[in-house]
């Protein structure tokens, strides 16, 4: 069916959220890379102007577990909130549990974790989590999502005024994302002061808000978590 039509769209979003992506897999007269935010309500369904903000309006930023990341759903920046729970397992194996982020990257992220990062998740149950309903696929999510693990694990919130983008290695690296400045330039929109990144590939510095370079997984986690209290981490 899909070759004899002009083009194919699909609407996504999770059953109990009232949000909804519109995107375009086809399109014989011009580009797919391009996506639309709906809300549905009283009146139907709308579009969403201001995506970033909407999807960030109910976040409480001193919470543990918590981490906004600066995704591209087409071409455009999109600010997402991904939060994550370790918990000491109550069986033999420890369960892991993915809401909009993909399995695979979350398994990825919890080995780098463990062996890279001094973490010891081996008896954790971890659960991550995109809120608003949405989805995210592209590793450079990875550091955002391996932050809020961390921020869970050792009680400690991340920074509320940071977003985190980059791409993590197995060997705890820090990889480079494509477009970095569309997607720092949305943070700073919505008034982000500080952004974490990889070392690799930051170019610059920049007036509005604060660019902070990594190079391992393991140096990111310290600059991006907030120790309060006279606790020691974990791990």
């Amino acid at each position: 069916l899909e070759h004899i039509v002009d083009a194919v769209l699909y609407l996504e979003g999770e059953p109990f959220s009232s949000y909804r992506l519109l995107r375009c897999t086809k399109n014989r007269f011009g580009s797919t890379n391009e996506v639309g935010v709906f809300e549905m309500k009283s009146e139907g369904l709308l579009e969403v102007t201001d995506p970033s903000q909407a999807l960030l309006s109910r976040r409480f930023s001193q919470a543990i577990g918590s981490v906004v990341v600066p995704t591209l759903e087409g071409s455009r920046p999109l600010l997402v909130e991904i939060q994550a729970l370790t918990n000491p397992t109550s069986f033999g194996l420890p369960r892991r549990t993915a809401n909009g982020v993909d399995f695979g990257r979350l398994l990825l992220i919890t080995a780098v974790l463990s062996r890279r990062a001094g973490l010891k998740l081996g008896n954790q149950d971890i659960i991550a989590n995109v809120t608003g309903g949405l989805k995210i696929g592209e590793p450079a999510a990875d550091l955002g999502m391996a932050l809020a693990i961390a921020s869970s694990y050792r009680d400690i919130g991340a920074d509320p005024e940071l977003v985190a983008v980059g791409e993590v290695g197995l060997s705890g690296e820090l990889r480079p994302v494509p477009q970095l400045e569309r997607r720092v330039s949305e943070a700073a929109r919505l008034g982000f002061k500080r952004c974490l990144v990889p070392r690799a590939g930051t170019k610059a510095s920049r007036k509005d808000i604060e660019l902070i370079p990594a190079s391992t997984l393991r140096e990111a986690i310290g600059l991006g978590l907030v120790k309060s209290g006279n606790q020691p981490p974990k791990g």
